[in-house]
């Protein structure tokens, strides 16, 4: 009879260890502040934005995202995926057909409406734009977390760190340049102090001439711009190769920019998505800028 109940207890233990664990809750807080629960970890995620397309992909959970909004393009992976939508335009029955478990939506770039819709339908937002560096690292780590890549995106995570604080070493006692930067073309349009631009431009030794203004992003005019006579124009453009928007500035012989050829394109997708890749356009930004010393 014991001996039995013994065989009994061990056949029950064996078949315990045979059956998976079940992953605990996985809990995140969002960037407006929400405490975002899932059951388990998230298998199937869409990305509304490029730039949360780069951060998932830094935080190890590529492959589980299964739609994005156009132009993700980094990394090579991104592009092969199924997209749905635009970021200001998103095709909700695309998304439903593809169940997602977590959508990830970017707080200012997204309509309201149609991710409202989502909410409505029942599916689990995370609300994510990172500001500045440090909001940058813990953005690919609560990521991780919420696909349980943690090691991944903690590891991905300390690289930025790390890379962020040796630019700080080089560059934190050059002499200040007054930059002027770009954002869009028509209409002209800048940063302002809050944005992680401007915290790229100081980390090069840069003094943002528009740090002051109200506004994250800015409308201004040339004449603005060539009254505070900045030393280094520095621009994107529509896509990685076009600098047309600096030709536009090469017309005005008084600018302290034009004058010492201080006009510098730093491609768009390194300097104005906050993924890690700000550590490349970053090193970019501050040797453009050391240029613009030497020209002095």
């Amino acid at each position: 009879m014991i001996r039995t109940l013994h065989r009994l207890i061990a056949s029950a233990i064996l078949l315990l260890a045979a059956i998976p664990a079940a992953h605990a809750e996985v809990c995140a807080r969002d960037d407006k502040g929400r405490e975002v629960c899932l059951d388990e970890p998230a298998e199937r995620i869409i990305s509304l934005s490029p730039g949360a397309t780069e951060l998932l992909f830094a935080a190890g959970a590529g492959d589980d995202v299964v739609g994005v909004v156009n132009y993700s393009d980094y990394p090579e992976a991104a592009k092969e995926l199924p997209i749905i939508g635009s970021l200001k335009r998103l095709d909700v029955e695309r998304i439903l057909s593809l169940s997602p478990d977590l959508v990830i939506v970017w707080v200012t770039g997204n309509p309201k409406e149609q991710t409202e819709r989502l909410k409505e339908l029942d599916l689990t937002l995370y609300y994510l734009e990172p500001r500045d560096f440090e909001s940058i690292a813990s953005a690919i780590e609560r990521l991780s977390t919420l696909a349980d890549t943690e090691k991944t995106g903690h590891r991905e995570a300390d690289r930025f760190r790390s890379g962020i604080e040796s630019l700080r070493e080089e560059y934190g006692d050059a002499d200040p340049v007054p930059v002027f930067y770009q954002v869009w073309d028509q209409p002209l349009m800048t940063v302002n102090g809050e944005h992680f631009i401007h915290e790229v431009i100081e980390l090069c030794g840069g003094k943002n001439v528009y740090a002051e203004l109200d506004r994250l992003v800015p409308r201004i005019d040339r004449e603005s711009v060539l009254k505070r006579n900045p030393e280094a124009v520095v621009a994107g453009g529509m896509g990685e190769e076009n600098r047309d928007w600096l030709e536009e500035w090469k017309q005005y012989d008084s600018l302290t920019a034009t004058e010492r050829e201080n006009l510098f394109f730093v491609n768009p997708s390194t300097l104005q998505r906050p993924t890690p890749r700000l550590l490349e356009g970053g090193a970019t930004l501050c040797e453009k800028l050391e240029t613009a010393r030497g020209r002095r």
